[in-house]
């Protein structure tokens, strides 16, 4: 039976992104991530909420995240949600749901970088994808099935 986890945030880090290493030598960067919505309630007012995600960023994007993102930086992210569980240092069972961050865009505006010249972080940064073959495209309209 298909499934599909698929996220994607646009919004503002609520803090610097915290980076290291684990055990295991992998890179990994985590940051909150903060998404609004305005709503109009029911006596006329407009009600903002904030909703907070936990981003996970691993290698390559890790190290992209802890370079040029800072607290108010605007992103836009692509990946899973998963949910982890574990046992805190007072033996509560603890749980999380976070987004495991697969392909990002940093949209901030271009910054000067100190020499006159501006700067643009708006490349796209996506995890490899594995390896594909195109399909067999058809060399004539008599190979073309309908």
């Amino acid at each position: 039976m298909p499934s599909l986890n698929k996220v994607m945030l646009l919004g503002y880090l609520g803090d610097a992104p915290t980076f290291r290493h684990t055990n295991s030598g992998i890179k990994t960067a985590n940051v909150s991530l903060a998404t609004s919505r305005r709503v109009k309630s029911t006596d006329g007012q407009t009600l903002d909420y904030t909703d907070w995600h936990r981003l996970v960023f691993f290698d390559r994007m890790a190290e992209l995240v802890r370079d040029y993102c800072r607290k108010g930086s605007c992103i836009y992210v692509e990946g899973r949600l998963q949910t982890r569980k574990w046992t805190d240092a007072n033996g509560v069972e603890r749980w999380s749901t976070e987004v495991i961050v697969q392909s990002m865009q940093f949209l901030d505006k271009k910054q000067d970088d100190g020499s006159g010249r501006q700067q643009s972080h708006q490349q796209p940064h996506q995890q490899p994808a594995p390896e594909r073959r195109p399909a067999a495209v058809p060399s004539t309209d008599e190979e073309v099935p309908f």
